[in-house]
């Protein structure tokens, strides 16, 4: 009779282990696959956003066939993005040199006028969130910032005030800055011919403390 128990208490003890291995195994994979949706909805993948430089935009974005991650994305923002033919949002999260934007760094950002596009530029906080400033300032577009006299133009980013175009970022952390640009109609500005990547501003770090 103790042998037929001690049997059975090993038989038990050994599915026992298995079970347990094999609901390891499933939480993993479920959490991956978790994690790796949430990523893809987040930030992206190359199959569902393009990069330039520091810049990451979504091209399906407002189209009717746009892509599950695409919508999602777009929805857990609260956003409607417009058709992706007429308007672009880029989103930085890194300057130029690939380091994260963070408050604690001041940065220029240099770009050009565009007389074929509108275009807007936006500092956040890193939950997508305006931030809090006693100038009440968190954007600058082609219609409100200063241009140099070659049509260009510099937007210092910083804690501090700065003469000129400046976007205060506090002490909001992490930063996300966003650059739309909507299609006047008069030309489309595409990768093939360079124009694209002309457009887009340049995001230079200068100091952090």
């Amino acid at each position: 009779m103790s042998f037929v128990t001690h049997q059975i208490k090993k038989r038990v003890t050994l599915f026992v282990a298995r079970s347990a291995r094999t609901l390891v195994f499933i939480s993993a994979v479920a959490a991956t696959a978790v994690l790796s949706s949430c990523y893809s909805t987040d930030t992206g993948t190359s199959l569902t956003t393009e990069t330039i430089g520091p810049w990451v935009t979504w091209p399906a974005a407002g189209q009717p066939g746009q892509d599950p991650y695409t919508r999602v994305h777009f929805a857990r923002l609260g956003a409607l993005p417009l058709n992706s033919e007429s308007s672009q949002v880029f989103t930085a999260r890194l300057d130029s040199d690939g380091s994260r934007l963070h408050s604690s760094c001041d940065y220029t950002i240099e770009g050009r006028s565009l007389y074929t596009h509108w275009w807007s530029l936006t500092a956040f906080d890193d939950r997508g969130r305006l931030i809090a400033n006693p100038a009440d300032r968190y954007a600058f577009n082609s219609d409100t910032v200063a241009y140099t006299s070659d049509g260009s133009f510099t937007i210092s980013m910083a804690r501090d005030a700065r003469p000129g175009n400046w976007l205060p970022t506090s002490g909001a952390g992490r930063l996300v800055v966003t650059f739309q640009l909507i299609d006047l109609g008069i030309r489309a500005l595409t990768r093939e011919d360079g124009a694209l990547e002309k457009a887009l501003p340049v995001i230079k770090r200068s100091a952090c403390r």
